[in-house]
């Protein structure tokens, strides 16, 4: 990699974040994209979930086969920062770094296609639409026949993460990330004057009492070596101090990391919200829906992707066996299909600053937030070096 010129993959990155879109309305950077793998010698393939691009690129005649996965959406958030390449688009910003993870990639495709000696093939996978939950971009790729079309052995994806010291490689065999579902609660009541509640079945009181009995589900209905998580993230009843309304609404965030405890959330809260809501007389509607499937590793290609680091970076720098994360990413899907891996790039210390850009690092999906371009080099490394130890000649 050491021909590649890093300041023009800087500036592509901050184009892109300059330039965010939301998801499945990547136009412009699925354009990009699709340009610079074209200019690179790169078979590609456009318009896959709409804007979704794949790039492929075959050396020698083995049938063996690796995909590579970066996502390009960014988030409906009004960017803070007082940068030279903030958001020019009202409302939207690159708040998690895909605009980091597509550099990344077309600067691991630049190094594969010119410099990385393999036999076999390598699809290069630019999804859109990661942020939007379970009907999202990896999932609109698999049924629009993904994996038929561009057949890989294995898949692989990183995600930048903050709190970790810049280029820190993390790595977790089996379970390493939670599935994320989600639960819309109606309390059906009955409305009236405010002075008059003995009239009136008070949605809001159900509602109260309902975000306090879900938490023991967590305390008393699971395994305590079962990690669990219900955030009750949106709750919203009335319109006027003095009136009782006839409805309130729960929103929840539920998260686990096994298929059966899953299976037994669902059904424990279908069953607490119901009796919750009938023992203030009123009634519950429960509209349950599931998101993302807990992520999953593969054990040989995390061991492999890890070994790979450690050679290039040194031992100091990887952690073979992360702690699991309650945060959850729809690159599950994608692992449900194929053995792989997903690891994660330290992006900074929280709170640590960046010097390139005087900014602070802070957690993703904030306003304040900004990829760290100091990432590029080695993660563009780690991708063409795992090319070459998984398709080796």
């Amino acid at each position: 990699m050491n021909s590649t010129d890093w300041g023009a993959y800087t500036a592509l990155r901050r184009d892109l974040h300059r330039h965010p879109e939301l998801g499945f309305k990547e136009h412009r950077t699925a354009g990009i994209v699709a340009t610079r793998l074209k200019e690179l010698g790169y078979t590609v393939t456009e318009g896959i979930a709409g804007t979704g691009v794949v790039g492929t690129l075959k050396k020698g005649s083995s049938a063996r086969s690796v995909g590579l996965r970066a996502d390009m959406d960014a988030l409906p958030i009004q960017e803070a920062n007082a940068i030279p390449w903030a958001s020019q688009v009202p409302n939207v910003m690159h708040a998690c770094g895909h605009d980091g993870h597509t550099a990344i990639l077309l600067a691991a495709a630049d190094a594969i296609a010119r410099q990385a000696q393999f036999d076999g093939t390598v699809h290069l996978i630019f999804q859109p639409a990661e942020e939007l939950g379970g009907k999202g971009g990896a999932m609109r790729m698999i049924e629009e026949g993904l994996f038929e079309r561009f057949p890989c052995d294995a898949i692989f994806a990183l995600h930048n993460m903050p709190g970790w010291p810049q280029g820190t490689f993390l790595f977790r065999e089996q379970v390493m990330m939670a599935s994320s579902d989600r639960a819309t609660i109606t309390i059906h009541g009955q409305g009236g004057h405010g002075a008059n509640p003995h009239r009136c079945i008070d949605p809001t009181v159900a509602a109260a009492s309902m975000v306090l009995a879900l938490q023991t589900i967590v305390s008393r209905n699971t395994d305590p070596r079962d990690s669990v998580v219900i955030s009750v993230g949106k709750l919203h009843a009335g319109s006027s101090y003095n009136i009782i309304p006839a409805t309130a609404h729960l929103e929840l965030s539920i998260r686990c990391f096994s298929a059966q405890v899953r299976d037994e959330l669902q059904a424990h809260i279908s069953r607490l919200c119901h009796s919750q809501a009938e023992s203030f007389g009123a009634r519950a509607e429960i509209a349950y829906e599931r998101g993302y499937p807990t992520l999953v590793n593969s054990t040989q290609e995390t061991r492999q992707a890890c070994e790979v680091a450690t050679r290039l970076f040194g031992a100091d720098r990887v952690i073979k066996q992360m702690p699991v994360l309650t945060g959850s990413k729809d690159f599950a899907y994608m692992l449900q299909e194929r053995p792989g891996c997903y690891l994660l790039v330290g992006n900074g210390m929280t709170g640590e600053t960046n010097t390139a850009t005087g900014l602070s690092h802070c957690m993703v999906h904030n306003p304040g937030y900004d990829f760290n371009d100091a990432c590029l080099p080695d993660a563009a490394a780690f991708w063409a070096a795992l090319i070459e130890s998984r398709l080796a000649t």
